[in-house]
């Protein structure tokens, strides 16, 4: 589903050259769950901009479901980023004043279709998150993992072919994390496809497979089942 052949990214300000991703190689199976792992500066976030269609990479190739993503323009990128992929963010990103079913539908806003079952499904899709009694309330009625939980369902509502997760856990407390990541195991046992970064070894066990990044190349890679 994704392969990246010797991926580097680097930043410019002014005379001033930052090398953040210097070769980067590797593949994602379709309904596998890899977790890439570093520390603060490893360059994890660039790499999942560039696997989420937001930055392109200086060099190298990427490829999604086939298609060469460094020959696409704004708006194929923008159509992947909508059709494509769920993002889920450390940062809920949820609109405040809103309710959890509205900030769960807002995806669909920007479709070129508008489903006609957008409603129920995004219902069913806050019940499958352990939502069920919260549909209504508003970011700020809810704790930071029931949050985390409406962001998750939002990732889900166009159905997309990967869901990447950016420190999903970094903003919660143990508890919250473990029920969070149980999440995301059940989404992967339903056949889904999860890319999620960490900077935490427990959150990255949680995948079958772990990808450690340092000084923006990768360390080695760990099989876990």
């Amino acid at each position: 589903m994704i392969e990246l052949e010797n991926i580097a990214k680097s930043f410019e300000s002014g005379v001033v050259k930052t090398d953040v991703l210097k070769g980067v190689t590797f593949k994602v199976k379709s309904k596998e769950f890899v977790a890439v792992m570093g520390a603060s500066g490893s360059g994890k976030t660039t790499l999942m901009n560039i696997l989420g269609c937001i930055l392109k990479a200086s060099s190298g190739s990427y490829k999604l479901e086939g298609a060469d993503i460094e020959t696409l323009n704004d708006d194929q990128l923008s159509e992947i980023r909508n059709k494509k992929i769920g993002f889920v963010f450390q940062v809920f990103n949820l609109l405040e004043g809103t309710s959890a079913l509205d900030n769960v539908l807002l995806p669909l806003v920007y479709a070129a279709k508008y489903p006609h079952d957008a409603h129920k499904k995004a219902v069913e899709i806050l019940c499958s998150v352990g939502l069920a009694d919260r549909i209504n309330y508003k970011p700020n009625e809810l704790s930071g993992g029931q949050n985390q939980r409406v962001a998750i369902a939002r990732a889900l509502i166009n159905d997309p072919a990967i869901i990447l997760a950016d420190e999903p856990t970094g903003n919660l407390d143990s508890e919250s994390s473990k029920e969070i990541m149980n999440i995301f195991q059940k989404l992967h046992s339903q056949d889904r496809t999860i890319v999620l970064i960490t900077h935490d070894i427990n959150i990255a066990r949680y995948a079958e497979r772990i990808v450690f990044l340092k000084d923006g190349k990768i360390e080695k890679e760990e099989v876990r089942r």
